[in-house]
């Protein structure tokens, strides 16, 4: 099956199987140039494994998959993640490194910085660039372990973007934040619209309070199946909610973010 002409990430009828049990069950989804999708559900329902197949690490048991064009399976992998970005807060650095080195191993694609590797002056300029962009000025040469949670959230997203991808993938980016920083943060992610136009986006998250308010399109899954997918206004309500956390719960939205409570009519009435 060809990809749709102006898809960036399509997934059509995925299904995934590990250790004999299938636990993605025909997932369908595209997502086209400048969207910003949120992909919601509870622990468990499937979301880091389909956020594997939109970053080139995971291959699907059936089912194609297509990113900028290109089959898994039928493309060098290593070219094609070299057009992602991605942001994860669990990102595994140990060394001390400047926030600056960190956003410079986004263009080798490491965690470290390789042996013998010197930037480009053109890149340590695009590097301190981003940094100052992203709320980090006059902080590119702090070392990451000095660094607060919501710095490096915003310093792993300047390392995402500083390859120029099509696609940005964020793993639940708040994690670990507090609130001041989580807003800081969200702050930050709404910013690209405007910094990075054209970029399409993938965030997961199972907390309605974490989705910035340029969500253009959401995607809720449980138990390994689509339960809604489309625009976020039409798809982000109390009843989609509700079943998908398998939970009655009321959803609100205000100025463009969301939250989310427990509805006390509904759960009496259940």
């Amino acid at each position: 099956m060809s990809p749709t002409p102006d898809a960036v990430l399509e997934l059509n009828d995925v299904t995934f199987r590990r250790q004999g049990k299938e636990i993605l069950h025909g997932i369908t989804f595209t997502v086209r140039r400048g969207e910003h999708w949120a992909l919601l559900g509870p622990n468990g329902a499937g979301k880091s494994t389909i956020l594997g197949f939109c970053g080139a690490v995971t291959h699907p048991t059936s089912g194609t998959v297509h990113i900028l064009g290109r089959r898994l399976g039928r493309v060098e992998l290593q070219a094609l993640r070299r057009t992602i970005g991605h942001v994860n807060p669990r990102h595994p650095l140990r060394s001390p490194l400047t926030i600056r080195e960190v956003v410079l191993t986004g263009i080798t694609g490491s965690v470290d910085l390789p042996p013998r590797w010197q930037p480009a002056p053109g890149e340590v300029a695009k590097a301190d660039s981003l940094i100052e962009t992203l709320g980090l000025r006059g902080k590119a040469g702090e070392r990451w372990p000095t660094l607060s949670q919501g710095e490096r959230g915003r310093a792993l997203i300047a390392r995402a973007l500083i390859g120029d991808p099509r696609l940005l993938l964020l793993d639940e980016p708040s994690t670990g934040l507090d609130v001041a920083s989580r807003e800081q943060l969200l702050e930050t992610i709404d910013l690209l619209e405007v910094t990075h136009p054209g970029v399409s986006s993938i965030l997961v998250t199972h907390h309605l309070e974490e989705l910035p308010t340029t969500t253009t399109h959401a995607l809720l899954l449980a138990n390994g199946r689509v339960v809604a997918a489309g625009p976020a206004g039409e798809i982000v309500t109390t009843e989609h909610v509700s079943r998908t956390f398998d939970h009655p719960i009321e959803v609100d939205r205000q100025d463009g973010r969301w939250s989310a409570r427990a509805s006390r009519g509904l759960t009496a009435a259940r």
